[in-house]
């Protein structure tokens, strides 16, 4: 390469291009959130239920420049999911291999019929496609939102006081 001003030659280069390399996938899972994403325990040998947390890992050995993150579809999920690199949800793999590791939570579906169920996730910028299959059965996980638990203990509460205000105030009349 030779870069030039008013016709002379003011500085030269050598430039090798080298194409980028393709993806190389080493694991692609998802299981219980707080489980293990191992060879024994991972996708599709692992069974979640409708409704409960699961973590989503994707490891790429030759991972694509300024794609720190990817995004999962599945019809099982409540939305989809974005699987990060230096995520906590990063099941305590070693990742000592050399890997870069992308992982997410996401919720499944409580709706979601028995079956077994696609994950696809696109990286390298759209070039590249993986898949990996994630087994749903048994009864839904049921999420009580800490909102309601709350409000419950505060009408009982509230119930509770009332109860012991119209005793106290019987107790005074017939005093």
């Amino acid at each position: 390469m030779t870069a030039t001003s008013n016709g002379r030659t003011v500085a030269t280069a050598n430039l090798t291009v080298v194409p980028v390399a393709p993806a190389d996938i080493a694991r692609f899972v998802a299981g219980p959130k707080g489980g293990r994403l191992g060879i024994d325990d991972s996708t599709p040998r692992v069974t979640v239920r409708p409704g409960s947390d699961i973590v989503v890992l994707l490891a790429d050995y030759h991972p694509a420049r300024n794609e720190d993150a990817l995004t999962v579809k599945s019809e099982a999920f409540e939305g989809p999911p974005t699987i990060r690199t230096g995520n906590s949800d990063d099941p305590g793999c070693k990742c000592d291999d050399g890997a870069t590791v992308y992982a997410g939570d996401i919720t499944l579906r409580t709706d979601v019929p028995v079956g077994t169920y696609p994950l696809t996730v696109v990286s390298h910028h759209g070039q590249q496609t993986s898949t990996a299959q994630l087994k749903v059965a048994g009864a839904p996980v049921r999420h009580y939102q800490p909102w309601l638990i709350g409000g419950v203990v505060v009408v009982l509460a509230a119930v509770g006081g009332a109860v012991l205000v119209r005793r106290r105030r019987k107790t005074t009349a017939t005093s």
